[in-house]
């Protein structure tokens, strides 16, 4: 069975949606405020009718679990072979410095180390291209762009960061994993938030 962390946000909920259709055994973590409403909308954009968005819908187990609550998130890594880790805190304010820290430093430490004790086959980490460094006269950058920890970094690339290096420390303990670093993900639903702003 796969596990997605973050499946309520923009790239868990397109996610969610292409796993089912690969006909894949799915939970996903949500917390008790999660908007079911945005994935079944997200679903919709690919779906004919309402009755399939529901259909697909609720294939999906879900389990109320916050990735900074080692409880609740160990229970829903039982029977779990794969990991898709979507979940994080998007802000570039210097004052949620804190909750960036703990959502996606500590949380990340969190489900890699839940990884490594159920002997998760793979895990694929949702980073950002906010963990690369900046080259300077002008050249592109690329995934050999390093890390300058002396640069003005903002606080939301300080901590994704701070999340790989706990991926990359597990991946020395044995754990299997990807990391992918989008740019701005541009995609339908979520318009009010995230990248949607850009289009609403």
């Amino acid at each position: 069975m796969i596990l997605v962390t973050g499946g309520t946000g923009l790239v868990g909920s397109h996610l969610l949606y292409f796993l089912l259709k690969d006909n894949k055994n799915i939970r996903a973590i949500h917390r008790k405020s999660s908007n079911f409403k945005a994935v079944k909308e997200v679903f919709s954009y690919y779906s004919e009718t309402s009755e399939e968005v529901d259909t697909l819908f609720n294939q999906i187990e879900w389990v109320e679990a916050d990735i900074t609550e080692i409880p609740s998130l160990s229970e829903a890594f039982i029977g779990i072979t794969h990991v898709y880790h979507a979940a994080a805190f998007i802000s570039f304010k210097s004052k949620d410095y804190a909750k960036l820290k703990k959502t996606n430093i500590e949380g990340t430490a969190n489900v890699v180390n839940l990884c490594l004790i159920n002997t998760i086959q793979k895990l694929i980490h949702v980073s950002s291209i906010a963990t690369l460094g900046k080259e300077d006269n002008g050249i592109l950058i690329s995934e050999k762009t390093q890390w300058n920890p002396e640069d003005e970094n903002s606080m939301y690339s300080i901590s994704k960061y701070g999340a790989e290096m706990e991926v990359w420390r597990a991946t020395q303990e044995g754990l299997d994993a990807v990391i992918v670093q989008p740019g701005v993900i541009i995609g339908s639903g979520h318009w009010i938030s995230g990248s949607g702003v850009i289009f609403n």
